[in-house]
């Protein structure tokens, strides 16, 4: 079932559960997490950033649709991070339901200017907008992000939401992108996270959820976030039981035997992360 993001939180906020929002760049990785989601009744977005569509071409978004379109669970198509129109007009060319789009490091009127343009520009086509106040940080991923993160400051947002009219709001509250090094424990702000919720009626998205402790990103949910961005913390399992599947197989070439127990590793991190975010059986609600 293909839905568009503001229909889909729109559930998981009335039902205070968030949706998981993984990023797919290979046919495997998105097999596993529909897979995973169809096994757990569970919701799932689908999302893809503007350097993972350059890799796996135009041509692979007719794939996920038809993965969408037959499943049995609620599915959205979502670009991550979309940088400037030209982004985003690819992605509803495409047939997402959801785009992205990031101008968090302009000023707050250029910000303001160009997701309005966004907005009306999906808008018109049934497609949901999302759009970041603050920064995320960034742990080496090439989804980008600031070296220094800038808390969302709520004032701004009820500024910034009013004036452009998005249907789901990114906030920065203590997250970046890619995987933290050993010797760093990331803190959600939940204390702002909780002002922001009292004082806009949006769904909240939450990026750079790999590495953050579990009992954060529950506790997140329970303040507005319906959407919980993970991208690193799959990858890194299913490449590193892919490397050692290679090494301990030298001579093993049919996809099939190569990529199996890569994809049951991804399962697991997906199956997880459904768990923590209490979408499991969610899709329910949809019926």
């Amino acid at each position: 079932m293909l839905y568009t993001m503001k229909d889909l939180l729109k559930v998981a906020k009335e039902n205070k559960f968030a949706v998981p929002a993984f990023n797919i760049s290979s046919f495997d990785i998105l097999k596993s997490i529909i897979e995973t989601a169809e096994e757990t009744n569970s919701p799932v977005i689908l999302e893809i950033h503007p350097l993972e569509i350059d890799y796996v071409g135009d041509n692979f978004v007719s794939v996920v649709q038809e993965y969408a379109l037959r499943s049995q669970v609620p599915v959205v198509i979502h670009l991550d991070h979309g940088a400037d129109i030209e982004n985003v007009t690819r992605a509803i060319k495409n047939g997402y339901t959801s785009v992205m789009i990031d101008a968090s490091h302009d000023s707050l009127e250029d910000n303001i200017a160009i997701t309005k343009k966004v907005v009306e520009m999906a808008h018109s086509v049934n497609v949901s907008v999302e759009a970041e106040i603050g920064t995320i940080g960034n742990n080496g991923s090439s989804e980008g992000g600031s070296s220094e993160i800038i808390y969302t400051d709520p004032e701004q947002a009820i500024y910034f939401v009013k004036e452009t009219g998005i249907d789901t709001l990114a906030v920065a509250i203590g997250t970046a992108h890619g995987l933290y090094p050993k010797d760093v424990t990331p803190k959600l702000n939940i204390q702002l996270l909780k002002e922001l919720n009292q004082k806009l009626d949006i769904p909240f998205v939450l990026h750079g959820g790999s590495g953050n402790p579990d009992a954060e990103v529950s506790e997140s949910v329970k303040y507005g976030v319906a959407k919980v961005n993970i991208s690193s913390d799959v990858k890194s399992a299913f490449f590193a039981e892919l490397s050692k599947q290679l090494v301990e197989n030298p001579d093993v070439y049919e996809p099939f035997e190569v990529y199996t127990s890569a994809n049951e590793a991804a399962k697991k991190v997906v199956k997880h992360k459904f768990t923590v975010m209490n979408t499991i059986g969610a899709a329910k609600y949809y019926k």
